[in-house]
């Protein structure tokens, strides 16, 4: 496909855009936005997100998205729940971290397993209810976005380059499926999630040398004070 065929079908593809999904890409940015901000509006937003998604995945025969959509909308659930949690002092008990060896190993092997299952789920209902699917790339994007939203409701800095993946695998995903819209928020998140890993890793770092300051003894404290 040359550029200009490329521009033809974005143009053609762009004014046949309903409300629906300008609603659902703006509520995603949205939802990305205060993720990055370690924001608990994350999660509302993300909600209205997934959900139109789901109905607009169904009515365009992309049932690998819908699913993802699906499960978007269970782990927000899970993820406000998990991210709601005080302590006494009102402070989120939940804090981003970085995972060891072993956790990533379980990382790989969750998406390992969400990628065989839904790779061959899709070509078999390829061949007959849906027809639209590109079983490899589906289920790529399905499991990177499975993974990352799993970590993402566990403050794993981790789940952003889960995201990066599956932006950079839904933006030529989208676009041959005619949502180039879509296309387009998945080039705007492919922006934001690098902001978003470079913002938590930057909290990460605050909250770790915070928690590794020794607490001196008032007297000595009022003393050392009393000398700056």
């Amino acid at each position: 496909m040359g550029i200009a065929e490329l521009v033809s079908q974005f143009v053609t593809d762009i004014k046949s855009t309903g409300w629906m999904e300008y609603i659902a890409v703006f509520s995603g940015i949205a939802s990305v936005w205060y993720s990055r901000k370690e924001n608990i509006l994350v999660y509302p937003t993300g909600l209205l997100n997934t959900i139109f998604y789901i109905y607009l995945s169904f009515k365009g025969g992309l049932f690998g998205e819908a699913s993802v959509n699906f499960y978007y909308t269970v782990m927000s659930i899970y993820g406000w729940i998990l991210w709601s949690k005080k302590d006494a002092a009102h402070h989120s008990i939940l804090k981003i971290t970085k995972a060891n060896g072993k956790e990533w190993t379980q990382h790989v092997l969750f998406f390992a397993v969400f990628y065989v299952v839904i790779f061959f789920a899709l070509t078999a209902l390829k061949k007959s209810f849906a027809q639209n699917a590109i079983p490899w790339a589906d289920a790529f994007a399905s499991a990177t976005a499975f993974t990352g939203m799993w970590l993402m409701a566990k403050k794993k800095i981790e789940s952003w380059y889960w995201w990066i993946a599956t932006n950079i695998a839904s933006i030529p995903l989208y676009f041959v499926k005619h949502y180039v819209f879509t296309s387009v928020y998945y080039v705007i998140l492919l922006i934001m999630a690098v902001f978003g890993l470079i913002a938590w890793l930057q909290k990460y770092k605050e909250e770790k040398d915070n928690s590794e300051e020794p607490e001196l003894p008032v007297g000595l404290s009022a003393s050392y004070n009393n000398q700056q």
